[in-house]
């Protein structure tokens, strides 16, 4: 039985073989024509396929840019809401500019703001900037060394989270 099963493969290859010959030898118009559409079909869908790579891509980066987006904003409402806290702990720090207690809970908050992202507006000696200064008040020159349009004093201050303004410095300028 052996002997046959070797004959029926040798005869089925042969057969492989010649047929494969046949078809090598002289492709009809017809096959050719197939086989130009089928190229045809896989061009169009590795299009396909490329395209919908490229949108899931977009689609990706998209999502999270709106994820940061999200976050920055969440991140930019809290610290609006512990600005008026900041401005408590500064107005009692004039009032009582010893007391050891208020001095602590200012550099908690500092260092809270610094973790944060927040920093705070440079005023008092700076020039006007519109972008982060709000003048609310001009005064004369205290004396000849000041500049026009410089600021004075602060009557609050002003923050920046990142490269956003928060809130602009409410500031005393001199004419």
């Amino acid at each position: 039985m052996e002997d046959k099963k070797e004959n029926t493969n040798t005869e089925v290859e042969i057969d492989t073989v010649s047929i494969n010959d046949d078809k090598k030898e002289a492709p009809s118009d017809k096959q050719s024509e197939i086989i130009e559409q089928l190229n045809n079909k896989i061009a169009e869908l590795n299009d396909k396929y490329l395209r919908v790579a490229a949108e899931l891509e977009n689609t990706r980066r998209r999502a999270t840019l709106d994820i940061e987006s999200v976050s920055r904003n969440r991140a930019m409402s809290v610290a609006e809401k512990i600005l008026p806290v900041m401005d408590a702990v500064q107005s009692a720090l004039k009032h009582s500019p010893d007391d050891e207690g208020i001095k602590s809970m200012e550099r908690a908050l500092q260092n809270a703001f610094a973790q944060i992202g927040i920093t705070k507006i440079e005023t008092i000696g700076q020039p006007l900037n519109p972008q982060f200064h709000n003048a609310i008040q001009m005064v004369d020159k205290p004396d000849e060394k000041t500049a026009t349009n410089t600021i004075i004093d602060e009557m609050q201050s002003g923050y920046m989270f990142g490269d956003t303004v928060l809130r602009t410095a409410m500031v005393i300028v001199s004419k």
